[in-house]
């Protein structure tokens, strides 16, 4: 007990380190992301990072190496989607806002959709990411749910518009472990 004051001062770092390490910094893991690329607009060919939802939703078993990002009509996709034929079996691009993740999540189910990503819908946030958690609602969802920040969506969707494309094409998800950092495309606003 009477341990040197440098001991001391070691444990509190030593404490601090371990906080630090298995607390979820801004409610996140270092592990507890998943990667796509965009193929198509080939302007923003780049690697986007993306978190999945907490408590609800599936996971990715396998690749899709050439599947539609098709932004929802409405947006915040909230009900019924006035473009669902063009969700079904493909990854719907949704807008935060107007209604809990997993009720945006349950909409593309809905439709058929294999997968959403819900984009911010701050268009200048490049840095924060949302934890989505399952709502107050006892419902669930089998597809699988990511959060993108809102900067990252707001370029592909000004991007696929610029093109006059109907949707981008992603391959999701990318094993970034296997590409050299330097290869590595990131898009430059983050």
């Amino acid at each position: 007990r009477a341990a040197a004051p440098g001991a001391a001062m070691l444990r509190r770092s030593l404490w601090l380190c371990l906080c630090l390490c298995s607390c979820p910094a801004r409610g996140l893991r270092i592990h507890e992301y998943l990667y796509f690329q965009v193929l198509s607009p080939g302007d923003i060919r780049y690697i986007f990072t993306a978190t999945p939802a907490k408590d609800f939703g599936g996971v990715f078993k396998k690749k899709n190496d050439q599947i539609h990002l098709v932004p929802a009509d409405p947006p915040e996709a909230k009900k019924k989607l006035n473009n669902g034929v063009f969700i079904q079996d493909q990854i719907a691009l949704v807008e935060r806002g107007g209604c809990s993740f997993l009720s945006k999540t349950r909409v593309i189910q809905e439709h058929g959709g294999r997968a959403v990503i819900i984009a911010d819908n701050a268009y200048d946030n490049d840095s924060f990411y949302i934890e989505m958690i399952q709502d107050s609602s006892r419902r669930t969802a089998k597809k699988k749910a990511l959060f993108l920040l809102g900067r990252d969506g707001y370029m592909i969707r000004r991007k696929k518009k610029q093109h006059g494309l109907p949707w981008a094409i992603i391959s999701i998800p990318v094993n970034v472990t296997s590409i050299p950092t330097y290869e590595m495309m990131q898009p430059p606003w983050t």
